[in-house]
């Protein structure tokens, strides 16, 4: 459902929309987490520009999320149902985030479970956990977008910090990804190095090994599509491959994937 913007004020700034939009959720009483820049910012430390607010909402709680924002004349959509939604006022907006446009990082009780109390905007707040972030990001490998710098900073701050086991955890049957972005921070920061416990990377490398030892996979499947949603289609439309994102190897429909692989062109 998708709601008309009722005023726009050409005096507002950015940030008091921002500040806004966090008092219109915090009075409806509903749940959300800060995430994207303002999340980095408190993890890394490093400040940079944005043109969006990313809010990270449980799928149960979008409902009323839009319909607060609605109320307070925002307009409204879910953009892409199986992960995205959007609130604007003027040229500012919103992302209401409920899952990653994979469809695997569902934004569950886990999340608020482990969040982080923080002040944003002058607002108290709750930020993202750190695991969450790391398992959200390692998936966005675009031509046009690469998050693995993000995820080599959180490491370099929040190495200490991080639950390892849960983070694994997270990346369950992609736990490929998770080494992959352990091998780089190697790479990236060597004096750093020890910073990431030793059997993390081990167990990782084990399992790789076991992979390496095994016969090939019977099941030809492109896991391709869970990184970037635009650059193996090829492997699926013409070199006959499975796409990791469909049910029952992923979380998305057939009908999702074809609307976020139509949106590639088609969506600011």
């Amino acid at each position: 459902m998708a709601y008309q913007l009722t005023f726009d004020d050409p005096g507002r700034d950015t940030n008091t929309f921002y500040r806004r939009t966090l008092h219109v959720l915090s009075d409806a009483r509903v749940p959300f987490l800060v995430g994207g820049s303002h999340a980095i910012l408190h993890y890394t430390g490093i400040i940079r520009e944005t043109k969006d607010f990313d809010l990270f909402v449980r799928r149960s709680d979008l409902d009323k999320a839009l319909e607060s924002l609605a109320l307070a004349g925002y307009w409204t959509q879910v953009t892409f149902p199986h992960w995205l939604a959007k609130a604007r006022q003027g040229g500012d907006h919103v992302d209401l985030v409920f899952s990653s446009g994979n469809g695997l990082a569902r934004v569950d009780d886990a999340w608020f479970e482990h969040a982080v109390e923080a002040e944003v905007l002058g607002m108290p707040v709750k930020i993202a956990p750190v695991e969450e972030l790391i398992w959200q990001k390692s998936f966005v490998m675009e031509r046009e977008r690469y998050d693995g710098a993000d995820i080599m900073h959180i490491f370099r701050t929040c190495a200490e910090n991080i639950d390892w086991a849960r983070l694994m955890q997270r990346f369950d049957q992609q736990w490929q990804i998770l080494l992959i972005n352990l091998i780089l921070f190697d790479f990236v920061y060597p004096s750093e190095r020890h910073r990431i416990p030793p059997h993390i990377a081990g167990e990782l490398l084990t399992r790789l090994q076991g992979e390496l030892d095994a016969p090939p996979s019977d099941e030809r499947v492109c896991r391709g599509t869970l990184t970037s949603r635009a650059q193996y289609l090829l492997d699926i439309g013409q070199y006959g491959y499975q796409d990791a994102r469909i049910v029952p190897r992923g979380n998305m429909s057939p009908e999702d994937v074809v609307y976020w692989t139509w949106a590639i062109e088609n969506v600011d």
